[in-house]
């Protein structure tokens, strides 16, 4: 895989992982699809060095140093989860899923719930600085 002006890695095929997640929020076509792309551009405002990737079989993948985020879709959610987040500090409050975790926590986005933006972005960055950081993360 190698890195294109976009700071996406190519994806076999042809298609950047960029074009495949962007074909994959259409294909969606719902609710799903407007939150992951809201999601995806708050990201890209908070860090607009992202590398956008594809991992597992298609799961949308944000990194920076390291994995920052995922864009899970399921039926009832559309789940961020973030690779360091029992790492992070949550001011507000957004952790709601994965709680127990030892390293990882998400968010979960439901129908018709409202994204603060700028917590979202301020949480982003502390991940990415976090990754950038050359701290290691704990173990579970």
């Amino acid at each position: 895989m190698k890195k294109t002006d976009g700071g996406a890695t190519e994806g076999t095929g042809g298609d950047s992982p960029s074009q495949l997640i962007d074909a994959k929020i259409e294909a969606l076509g719902d609710w799903r699809g407007e939150t992951l792309a809201r999601i995806r551009a708050l990201i890209r405002q908070a860090d607009p060095e992202v590398v956008e990737e594809l991992k597992w079989r298609g799961v949308p993948v944000w990194s920076h140093a390291g994995i920052i985020t995922t864009g899970e879709t399921y039926k009832t959610a559309v789940k961020m989860t973030f690779a360091r987040g029992a790492a992070l500090t949550d001011p507000s409050g957004l952790f709601n899923s994965s709680l127990d975790g030892g390293v990882r926590r998400a968010i979960d986005f439901r129908e018709g719930d409202k994204i603060d933006d700028e917590a979202l972005k301020a949480l982003i960055r502390a991940a990415v600085a976090l990754n950038t950081s050359g701290k290691r993360p704990r173990s579970a």
